[in-house]
């Protein structure tokens, strides 16, 4: 077996990485951290799809780690997660397992395989609403004006212009927390969908979300006082019901909209992951549609 320092396994939305990983984990005997940046909020469980009956393998419980460890309406970022991340993998190591990374946040993942240097810098709401409608161009302007950038990579949009700013005028007045971590050696997975089935899968799952109770899961978040404003935050699931809760849109419109913007998001995920590999990160893609018992042996096999 090669030395690697962990197997991870990624992939869109509804291409069934994460009952896949369970599996391999039951071969590996083994633990699982969750690459994902929604499913580390309590009471968020179908809109997220953690899908917690998967982590049961014929009939043994599968250990897993960054699920429901923080309260419906924080904003939890890359940076504590990179941290809580190398806490749930030292101890796996220290327990003499191989640890299992799997999720379809291609930043999160990608930054503690890569062992990203990160400050923490928190949210300027009042600053974000100062250049919400600033173009790009501007904004570069603006981020010109500072001595000693922080982060000189490309900012090639205009939420990435302005973050950079957020930090450099945070800067000003505050010392910077920053992480250092380093790479990983992982061997990485990715479980690869066609298209027109990934499409047929998330609207057939979306439908059956619905059926188990998500709107009702919205609303009780926000019975327990979550703003509105804090669910929306987290886009997607959260934010479209929660819109046709507050009468914003019909139950038809949210449907729709919805289901395009799941769709947008399985596709925004597989040009990160390709993305991720013209920056050196070698995935072995392994076809969705096969039997579950083949994906496991096609990995074990990578392990060799």
């Amino acid at each position: 077996m090669k030395t690697y320092d962990l197997i991870t396994i990624l992939g869109p939305t509804a291409s069934g990485k994460t009952d896949f990983a369970c599996h391999l984990a039951h071969s590996l005997d083994t633990e699982i951290i969750s690459g994902d940046s929604r499913q580390v909020y309590k009471s968020m469980d179908i809109g997220t799809g953690k899908d917690l009956a998967d982590y049961m393998v014929d009939g043994k419980d599968i250990p897993y780690h960054l699920i429901d460890i923080r309260e419906a309406g924080d904003k939890y970022n890359i940076f504590e997660y990179q941290s809580d991340f190398h806490q749930a993998y030292t101890g796996i190591k220290g327990r003499g397992k191989l640890p299992i990374l799997c999720g379809g946040s291609g930043l999160y993942i990608e930054s503690v395989l890569k062992g990203y240097s990160l400050v923490n810098v928190p949210e300027n709401k009042e600053l974000r609403k100062k250049y919400e409608n600033h173009s790009l161009r501007e904004l570069t302007d603006i981020l010109a004006t500072f001595k000693n950038l922080h982060n000189t990579t490309d900012v090639d949009t205009a939420q990435r212009a302005i973050r950079a700013i957020e930090i450099e005028e945070y800067k000003k007045e505050h010392p910077l927390e920053q992480n250092e971590f380093p790479p990983l050696n992982s061997l990485v997975i990715g479980v690869g969908i066609d298209r027109d089935l990934r499409r047929k899968k998330i609207s057939k799952r979306l439908k059956s979300r619905l059926d188990e109770g998500m709107i009702e899961e919205v609303q009780k978040i926000l019975d327990k006082g979550v703003a509105p404003d804090d669910l929306i935050y987290y886009g997607l699931e959260y934010k479209y019901i929660t819109l046709y809760l507050l009468r914003e849109l019909s139950y038809q419109e949210m449907f729709s909209q919805l289901e395009i913007a799941i769709h947008q998001f399985a596709k925004r995920q597989m040009t990160w992951f390709r993305g991720m590999e013209k920056r050196g990160i070698h995935i072995h893609w392994i076809d969705a549609s096969l039997p579950m018992k083949e994906k496991v042996g096609k990995a074990l096999r990578l392990l060799q």
